[in-house]
């Protein structure tokens, strides 16, 4: 069993763009800790995909000018540990959860410049 976490934008220019991608986190786990290291795998947390911004970790809110922008971060309870290596994309961490989530919630924030 394990926790997968996505985070995106779906109001960017240019369509969803990823920030954030998190797998294999400990089912336990409740709480993540402020500046995470950017690496691919963190122990006793999980591993990192990499993000639209072409990287690992965790990628911050930065919209144009104007509109709010609304962040999704959208948590799955999966039957499984996925075997993706560091540096997986979303699409294939979601192409690997198919079938496997058994609960997934969502939390959305808006932020603007």
């Amino acid at each position: 069993m394990s926790q997968a976490l996505i985070m995106d934008d779906p109001d960017a220019p240019m369509g969803v763009f990823t920030h954030w991608v998190l797998f294999n986190i400990p089912p336990g786990l409740t709480s993540l800790r402020e500046n995470l290291p950017k690496a691919g795998s963190i122990p006793a947390v999980g591993m990192q995909g990499t993000n639209d911004f072409g990287r690992q970790g965790y990628g911050g809110p930065c919209p144009p000018g104007g509109r709010p922008h609304h962040y999704r971060f959208i948590i799955h309870a999966l039957d499984t540990t996925l075997g993706l290596a560091p540096g997986s994309s979303k699409e294939e961490l979601v192409e690997a959860m198919a079938g496997h989530t058994l609960a997934m919630g969502q939390l959305v924030g808006t932020y603007e410049r």
